[in-house]
């Protein structure tokens, strides 16, 4: 592959509400044994790309832990391999990420030492599949300074206010871009996937280091859309982003569908994550399961209905969960009724406890976890 990967993946996201607090949103749990930012790696992977970069910043540590090794996702070894860049003082900076573009600044020696003519950006908290390939002979082949990866939303996906929305004329070719607009009807939006030539990018953010601007979009794709070949490609199939309560919610309840996870995990590019060595889910005399997900490490003793169960889970007797995710490393007492709720993970559910999402709200539920107290 003629390409190195950047993943950024050091932002926050305050709708993702207290789920946010002790992770980063690249971080999440998803489809029940994965993490969102296992999507974007797995896709590097079975594009061939060797050599990849992930920019953490906020709430790293399980997602450092997460990325120790590059074995999970068979990054090259001998010649590339896996990079976690976080930020470092140093005599020229002492400061944290200050945006997108800023973080690949502080690294921008990763980019001056790789010899792969193209760069592949990012983001670690999308949920997609795709060949970059593809993208990158779309993005020789339109002679583009950048590439953006987008999508079409459909009615009632998702907020086009979240993202970047784009118009373009019959080419292709990027004639406006606005970034979380106040209020807007295109439903066209930016994956957050982009495409630049390496020493293209290398100049673009030297300058904008030197003029103290620090966000990819806002000081590089939408102040050079008139300057620059800015290009749109549309991603294939299944996108999602996961940095709210509500579409993070919806992505793990689309995998309860046959045909999402035929289209991610079926075939040759499959997902892959790291592994942990648990046994496979139990489920106990009494327990019932419909149309629902259960990790490793799960035990099973209640009802299950629409919901997924992530590793290690227990449900006690006479339970009742539904429409419902669950997180890992969960203990649910005896004779509680979940509904409509995300289940922080490592918590003890007591016994007889009911909560229930009302309203079409989704329910938040974290509690103390008296098992780990010293």
């Amino acid at each position: 592959m003629r390409a190195i990967g950047i993943v950024l993946a050091g932002g926050n996201s305050s709708r993702m509400d207290i789920l946010a607090n002790k992770r980063a949103v690249a971080a999440m749990p998803i489809a029940g044994s994965y993490r969102s930012i296992d999507f974007a790696l797995s896709n590097m992977s079975n594009s061939h790309i060797q050599k990849v970069a992930v920019c953490t910043q906020f709430n790293a540590r399980s997602l450092n832990q997460h990325l120790n090794s590059s074995k999970w996702w068979d990054f090259g070894r001998k010649q590339g391999g896996l990079f976690v860049l976080t930020p470092t003082m140093t005599t020229e900076n002492n400061s944290w990420y200050r945006g997108t573009a800023d973080a690949m600044y502080q690294n921008i020696d990763f980019l001056r030492e790789s010899h792969e003519p193209y760069v592949i950006i990012t983001s670690g908290d999308c949920v997609y599949k795709i060949d970059f390939n593809k993208m990158l002979e779309y993005h020789i082949n339109k002679k583009a300074d950048i590439t953006v990866g987008y999508t079409k939303l459909a009615a009632g996906q998702d907020d086009p206010t979240r993202f970047g929305v784009m118009q373009m004329d019959t080419d292709g070719r990027v004639l406006g871009f606005e970034e979380k607009p106040v209020i807007t009807d295109n439903m066209t939006v930016s994956t957050g996937i982009y495409i630049i030539r390496r020493r293209l990018l290398i100049g673009l953010l030297e300058k904008a280091n030197a003029e103290e601007r620090y966000d990819f979009v806002q000081d590089i794709l939408v102040r050079y859309r008139e300057t620059k070949k800015i290009y749109g490609y549309k991603v294939p199939g299944y996108w999602n982003n996961i940095a709210t309560v509500a579409s993070y919610y919806k992505t793990n309840m689309d995998f309860l569908k046959k045909d999402v996870r035929d289209y991610f995990f079926g075939g040759y590019d499959s997902i892959y994550s790291k592994v942990e060595d648990l046994p496979p889910a139990k489920y106990n005399p009494g327990a019932s399961m419909k149309n629902s997900l259960a990790a490793s490490g799960c035990i099973i003793n209640g009802k299950v209905e629409n919901s997924l169960l992530f590793r290690k889970v227990y449900v006690g007797n006479n339970c009742v969960i539904r429409n419902s995710i669950i997180l890992n490393d969960v203990y649910i007492g005896d004779n509680t009724i979940i509904e409509n709720c995300i289940v922080e993970s490592r918590g003890t559910i007591r016994a007889n406890e009911t909560y229930r999402g009302e309203d079409g709200e989704i329910k938040i539920v974290v509690e103390e976890n008296e098992r780990y107290i010293i």
